[in-house]
């Protein structure tokens, strides 16, 4: 039985989270898995900021 590539699947809430450099919420993610497993990449609509969070 093949298994999903972990790349493309995540256990995370989609939603945005809190930027870390203005605290704004009104942000957006990126991409589910940033560069690793454990990170995804997120971007701040507010100070228009990438960052990454830790699930």
């Amino acid at each position: 039985m093949r298994r999903l590539d972990p790349s493309v699947t995540t256990s995370g809430d989609a939603a945005g989270a809190a930027c870390p450099y203005c605290e704004s919420t009104d942000t957006v993610r990126e991409h589910p898995k940033g560069p690793s497993l454990c990170r995804s990449m997120h971007y701040c609509n507010e100070c228009e900021q990438p960052f990454e969070k830790f699930e």
